[in-house]
């Protein structure tokens, strides 16, 4: 009898592909900048001041991480953003709490981010009730898509992204709110966090995963 030889194929993954992390900011210390984050900024001004502070509302633990300045001038955009991360097409969701601001409030969160001045952002204004989805290229934000929605300061709402290739589906808290296309910015990038003026803003339950 000649002997059986069996094939076993193991499908390896690119050592670069990017693999889906979460971030609930447990391990940060609190009125801190968390390890492997950066403080930026579109605009001149004060503002973007993030740190690390409790919640006893969180979704995930007592750590959220927060921006905490009121001083933003209205153009200001506050971003924090994550250093090691590179993603192109990716599924993406934070949970927000707007907990004040009287020019601004909400935020949501960027990918594709090239620098301060170049990525994609969706967000949630509770003063305007709207949601929406912007490029933001050379430092002009121009916007995508726009939805009216019931989503009340002082709550945890959670923000979910999906971009494939040049289509990007926002959810908020679940539904579908915003479907829409556009080929500005195709390169992989980093992702992260984003308020505006002087919307002080809580964040936690951060996951990424490259999308399927």
């Amino acid at each position: 009898m000649r002997p059986l030889c069996v094939l076993i194929l193991v499908a390896i993954a690119p050592a670069d592909e990017p693999k889906s992390t979460r971030w609930d900011f447990e391990d940060a210390t609190a009125g801190n900048l968390p390890t492997g984050w950066t403080a930026a900024k579109t605009g001149e001004g004060p503002g973007s001041m993030w740190k690390v502070v409790e919640d006893a509302t969180a979704p995930k633990g007592r750590n959220v991480l927060a921006q905490t300045s009121s001083e933003g001038p209205n153009p200001l955009f506050n971003l924090c953003v994550r250093d090691d991360s590179k993603f192109a097409d990716l599924d993406l969701s934070v949970s927000f709490k707007a907990v004040k601001g009287e020019k601004d409030q909400g935020g949501g969160p960027v990918w594709r981010y090239k620098d301060a001045n170049n990525y994609y952002i969706a967000r949630m204004n509770p003063l305007e009730e709207n949601f929406r989805v912007y490029k933001v290229v050379g430092g002009k934000r121009s916007q995508l898509g726009s939805a009216d929605v019931d989503a009340p300061a002082g709550k945890w709402h959670t923000i979910r992204i999906v971009h494939k290739v040049n289509h990007i589906q926002c959810y908020l808290n679940g539904k579908l709110q915003l479907d829409v296309k556009d080929e500005t910015i195709k390169d992989a990038g980093k992702i992260g966090l984003w308020t505006k003026a002087d919307a002080v803003t809580s964040f936690d339950d951060l996951s990424v995963s490259a999308a399927k």
